[in-house]
């Protein structure tokens, strides 16, 4: 059976330059859209964290204004409770990746905490690009990859032609002035990517590049699940 590992971040904060903690983790819609494609596939589904931690998802990440509506949010709640997978994790560095057939990154402020500077995860997705299996990441989840650049400053992902959070929407976010980097900046200057953005800020909007496949923002986790589906068939 086609097994998938989420592998998620830890973080409940995410630091700002002027040292306050904004409340974060992963955020509900770029993990359960995807755990609801690759379960629909048939596939199971398994989940690591930095230290093992149960991941928390984002708040704001499980309100009405983020779902649609009441009854949207109390959908998006059901689904998380009955994601089980992704309240039991392991620890990154016990994940064999013979075991798996894929690996996908959620987003959320978190990674920008801990993911985006961990050296299991880092290594983890060097290894995984490596073996030729597929890497995908959404969002904020393309974070991680900073992890990949080792001490002389070099990434394997380098080259490569990914999305993730753009400038643009960072500022529409609203705390991209508060911000110690953006992901888009590094993604460049850091991993050596060909960052690409869609024309419309919060589309969908992937890059395909051999087995890294990336999505740029929330809208775009499930065309993405969907496109793993798609490589795995």
């Amino acid at each position: 059976m086609t097994r998938i590992l989420f592998l998620i971040t830890a973080a409940d904060r995410w630091t700002l330059a002027d040292g306050f903690q904004q409340p974060a983790g992963f955020w509900a819609e770029e993990a359960l859209g995807p755990y609801a494609v690759f379960k629909e596939a048939g596939y199971e589904i398994a989940a690591a964290t930095p230290g093992g931690v149960p991941p928390t998802a984002d708040e704001l990440s499980l309100t009405p204004e983020f779902n649609g509506g009441e009854e949207g949010a109390e959908r998006m709640k059901t689904a998380l409770r009955e994601a089980t997978e992704l309240a039991n994790p392991i620890r990154i560095e016990d994940v064999r990746i013979d075991d798996y057939d894929a690996v996908f990154v959620p987003g959320g402020w978190g990674p920008m905490e801990d993911l985006s500077d961990d050296p299991a995860a880092g290594k983890l997705l060097s290894d995984w690009l490596a073996s030729g299996k597929i890497v995908s990441l959404v969002c904020h989840g393309p974070a991680a990859l900073l992890s990949t650049v080792d001490a002389d400053g070099k990434s394997p992902f380098a080259g490569y032609r990914l999305t993730g959070l753009s400038n643009s929407e960072e500022i529409q976010n609203g705390l991209a002035d508060r911000a110690k980097w953006l992901l888009q900046d590094r993604l460049i200057s850091d991993v050596g990517a060909e960052y690409h953005k869609g024309e419309e800020n919060f589309a969908p909007h992937l890059e395909v590049d051999r087995t890294l496949i990336t999505g740029q923002n929330p809208a775009s986790a499930v065309p993405l699940a969907q496109e793993v589906v798609k490589a795995l068939s």
